[in-house]
């Protein structure tokens, strides 16, 4: 994996045709967030590889006007720098998940994780635009406290546990995301 240094601009060229962009957009989250984005009059383009969100998720909003859904990782989708763009915010919800993925494809959950969030920091970098981040309570650990806080310690499990890989592959996304802003 590469790292991609982008730098912010100061100045932003006026995007023409402004846009939501949710990558994680058919997952349970996610339609739902695109479904209150478009009753919000917002137009909203979802990048989504439906390894674990489905298409039948966005059933209420499939035919919107305002929708285009790309099937698609982040990383290979080819209009990505021009989507990021013409973006006036990113909620990024795109993520391997799920208890099952995790235990038996704990790889693919790291560097999905990873590298999918890396390629959207960097590309939303460049022209500035906000990105929403979706994380995880896992990364708060072993805490047995009944309410989290932000600035609470954190005590993750051992490696040799799934379970943790994924609470510290979210954690790297929180890590990068703040090092990005």
């Amino acid at each position: 994996m590469t790292t991609q240094h982008a730098t912010r601009n100061t100045q932003h060229a006026p995007r023409l045709t402004p846009q939501v962009l949710v990558t994680g957009g058919a997952g349970f989250i996610g339609s739902h967030l695109v479904e209150r984005l478009l009753a919000d009059g917002k137009s909203v383009v979802v990048v989504d590889d439906l390894s674990t969100g489905k298409l039948e998720n966005l059933g209420a909003v499939r035919k919107h006007p305002k929708l285009r859904v790309i099937e698609s990782r982040v990383s290979s989708c080819p209009e990505l720098v021009q989507l990021v763009a013409q973006a006036e915010s990113i909620y990024h919800l795109a993520a391997a998940v799920g208890v099952e993925l995790v235990v038996r494809s704990p790889i693919h959950v790291l560097e999905t994780n990873l590298h999918e969030t890396e390629v959207l920091l960097a590309a939303a970098a460049g022209p500035g635009v906000p990105v929403l981040l979706a994380s995880t309570s896992e990364v708060y650990g072993k805490n047995q406290k009944e309410a989290f806080g932000e600035e609470d310690d954190l005590l993750i499990g051992p490696p040799h546990q799934s379970r943790w890989s994924y609470a510290c592959s979210k954690l790297m996304d929180e890590f990068l995301a703040l090092a990005y802003a």
